[in-house]
């Protein structure tokens, strides 16, 4: 089992197997017996007490990968059932080849009934990576069964239900303890809803002969907490302000200055060297008192916002702009400007109303966001979030960040990258805020647009999961920002 890097699609999945079975030359046979074996190491090192195993084993390979870790465990002396579909159809070879090995020694399989028999453990090797549409009939039933059993539940490399390459699932699916993939991680696993079914990911890379990976490229990396040292680095001894940038936040409309205040004082705890805010002239008052750190000016027209641009290196727009006259002003000034730009909010919806190319910029929709500025819903979206993301970067020409679980970043003719961090707790208002002050003030700092949005959506995650240890109810976006400039200097 390996810290995950690089993560794959189907296609990519697929070739790898094929690739291994043809070098090795037995049909895939010795790569389905490490699978079983570790499948079977990764359950005893989960559950060791568990005496009572129930594999429930579909017609393909995953089936058969589920059946060497049957024979194993009943030859260990637990009480092992394996159960099947009646409907299954025809086996796999390896699949009628495994159950063969396995009846020899033990029972033939059993039907799936309208309960499953007693277990400590229930083995899901139902279907693999090769579905990715609802189950249906007998295999919905069983698929309910499982979830409703009450017991653990170790998914073989996939949980039935889940699709692989884009994480939707569109009917019943298994909600597994831990899913323990085979040889490559599956991008699907780690965004959107198939977060709701995987679990603990695992991964079991198996003897693979070097060969065997030979045109075979990730789809995806996973960015997790070990990224931020490289990126992160100490500052120098003789650093002054002016190095480390200087941020506008423009918004803050009418009842909405919270959302600006939220982002100027993001991006200070991120560590720009200087942030000013340009928002409606009753907001001045109570933003400086909560953040005496910013400057503060009153924007009424286009000749206050105009003198502010100038000594700005990075503009994060939308938080609380609004989408009336003021703000539409305001966003016309920003994008004529030149400047780098954070996207948020309602600037996202001022350019899904009128849509054109802003290269160099960075944005940050939710999925509704993100379904206006593609002219789709936000379920077209969440069904394939990668899909959704680098569309978004083609057509707009920028970097983006599609927000929440699993945050996908993409970037024009780059491999996306999928965030490892966040949890439930920060759905709530404010968040997203927060997440521009953060990506404006790295960004201002020097690093460039795709690893500024990388980088800013791992430190607003992690800070976020630092928060959430006193619960996930009652997360404020405020309360990250202490393990936020922690977050921010890994060498301590």
């Amino acid at each position: 089992m390996s810290e995950l890097a690089e993560l794959f699609d189907v296609a990519a999945a697929r070739q790898l197997d094929a690739q291994a079975s043809a070098v090795l030359g037995d049909a895939g046979a010795s790569l389905m017996e490490q699978a079983g074996t570790a499948a079977w190491q990764c359950l005893l090192q989960r559950w060791p007490q568990a005496q009572r195993i129930c594999v429930i084993a579909g017609p393909g390979n995953n089936g058969g990968d589920g059946l060497v870790l049957a024979r194993l465990a009943m030859q260990s002396g637990r009480s092992v059932q394996v159960l099947r579909l009646a409907d299954e159809g025809a086996l796999s070879a390896l699949s009628q080849r495994m159950r063969a090995q396995f009846e020899a020694i033990g029972d033939t399989l059993a039907v799936v009934g309208e309960a499953l028999p007693g277990a400590d453990v229930i083995v899901d090797a139902l279907f693999g990576i090769g579905l990715n549409r609802a189950p249906v009939a007998e295999a919905e039933r069983t698929i309910a069964a499982v979830n409703a059993a009450g017991v653990p539940v170790l998914a073989l490399d996939v949980p039935s239900g889940v699709d692989a390459q884009t994480g939707r699932v569109p009917g019943a699916a298994v909600r597994a303890d831990c899913t323990l993939q085979f040889i490559v991680p599956h991008q699907g696993l780690y965004t959107g809803d198939a977060l709701e079914y995987v679990g603990h990911c695992r991964l079991a890379s198996l003897q693979l002969p070097p060969e065997s990976s030979a045109a075979v490229s990730a789809s995806a990396d996973l960015w997790h907490v070990g990224r931020l040292p490289s990126l992160l680095r100490p500052r120098r001894a003789n650093s002054h302000k002016g190095e480390s940038g200087h941020v506008l936040c423009v918004g803050g409309n009418a009842g909405s200055g919270g959302a600006v205040m939220l982002a100027a004082e993001a991006a200070l705890r991120a560590g720009a060297g200087l942030v000013s805010v340009g928002t409606q002239p009753q907001h001045v008052t109570p933003l400086l008192c909560r953040l005496p750190e910013a400057m503060v000016h009153a924007v009424q027209d286009s000749a206050e916002l105009q003198q502010l641009l100038p000594r700005a290196k990075v503009v994060a727009v939308g938080p609380g702009l609004g989408q009336d006259d003021w703000a539409r002003e305001c966003w016309r000034q920003v994008r004529a400007s030149g400047l780098p730009l954070v996207v948020d909010a309602d600037a996202l919806n001022l350019l899904a109303a009128a849509p054109q190319p802003l290269a160099g910029a960075i944005l940050t929709p939710h999925p509704g966001e993100a379904g206006r500025l593609l002219g789709a819903s936000t379920a077209q979206v969440q069904a394939d979030r990668f899909s959704a993301a680098q569309t978004l970067a083609e057509r707009y020409d920028a970097v983006v960040v599609l927000k929440g679980a699993g945050t996908v970043v993409a970037a024009p003719h780059a491999r996306p990258r999928v965030i490892a961090a966040g949890n439930p707790g920060m759905a709530v208002g404010g968040m997203g805020d927060l997440l521009t002050g953060i990506i404006a003030a790295l960004r201002a700092q020097g690093l460039s647009a795709f690893d500024a949005a990388s980088t800013g959506a791992l430190l607003h995650g992690l800070a976020g999961d630092d928060a959430a240890r006193d619960g996930q109810r009652g997360l404020l976006p405020t309360d990250l920002l202490v393990p936020l400039r922690r977050r921010l200097n890994p060498e301590l």
